[in-house]
């Protein structure tokens, strides 16, 4: 399986189930569906697109999608969440979640945004490495999102 695109696949609608599946498939491995993944499957358009975020995915060779990752906007404090980071077990490592990341971070500085935290859980270890390679690093956790996260994540692109 060699993945052809990274950043030229953004999202568009007939994406959104493969958004969904692929985190559902993750979370729903390791931990359970909250209120907030639901919220978030439910209002793709509105809470991510429609307020300046974007959906990255990986397309392989035979067009599946086989990984994906959001830029989720907080306009309330001006900061940008990456979140619902997911690659397919078939997929994964083969550094399509680090292309991801950096197809992310591409955006994000191409638009000026300055900030980017997120939430993650220890026990995912290859995560939590793929986010330090990417330059994040641990700040103090307070108001989480999501019950089964432990360890929150910040990077500062000024």
């Amino acid at each position: 399986m060699e993945v052809i695109s990274i950043d030229r696949s953004t999202y568009e609608p007939q994406y959104k189930q493969d958004f969904i599946q692929l985190n559902k498939q993750w979370i729903e491995t390791y931990f359970g569906l909250e209120q907030s993944d639901l919220d978030t499957f439910a209002h793709i358009d509105d809470c991510i697109i429609g307020r300046g975020g974007q959906i990255f995915l990986a397309v392989d060779d035979s067009g599946q999608v086989v990984g994906c990752c959001a830029l989720k906007p907080h306009p309330e404090s001006d900061i940008y969440e990456l979140a619902k980071m997911a690659v397919s077990p078939e997929a994964q490592g083969r550094g399509i979640g680090y292309a991801l990341g950096e197809a992310l971070l591409k955006y994000a500085r191409q638009h000026d945004i300055k900030r980017i935290f997120l939430e993650g859980n220890t026990q995912l270890k290859a995560s939590i490495s793929l986010y330090r390679k990417l330059g994040f690093k641990e700040i103090p956790l307070k108001g989480k999102a999501y019950e089964r996260c432990d360890i929150l994540m910040e990077l500062n692109l000024t």
